[in-house]
């Protein structure tokens, strides 16, 4: 059995006399647009950034890390008020969200067994 050579593509000479130490880097190109520009050009067409602007950015919310013993996450569902006003109450009182829902159950549990009575 013979082997067949490979027919020609057209482009081995090209190969043969490539030289790669003389290409050259590509320029910048010098017609580039300025960020002030661009910006300006963005807020005439209507777009708006998704950066936070200074004055709206909101400040940090405190930590409430502390070592208590807690190991158990519990999920919830609820609507922003309300997390609103039990953040405000644990601040309120310095106590973690742990605790907070903690004194909050016994409360209920308080309440439901002077109401049963």
């Amino acid at each position: 059995m013979t082997m067949k050579e490979r027919a020609p593509l057209g482009f081995g000479d090209e190969l043969d006399s490539f030289d790669p130490l003389t290409w050259t880097n590509p320029k910048a190109p010098s017609d580039k647009l300025k960020a002030a520009d661009t910006r300006k050009a963005a807020e005439a067409a209507g777009f708006r950034s998704r950066e936070p602007h200074e004055e709206t950015a909101q400040t940090p919310k405190m930590q409430r890390r502390r070592r208590t013993g807690r190991n158990v996450q519990f999920n919830i569902k609820t609507k922003q008020e309300v997390i609103d006003a039990f953040v405000a109450v644990a601040d309120l009182k310095g106590w973690g969200i742990g605790e907070t829902f903690e004194k909050a159950t016994e409360l209920l549990i308080q309440q439901h067994k002077s109401a049963s009575k």
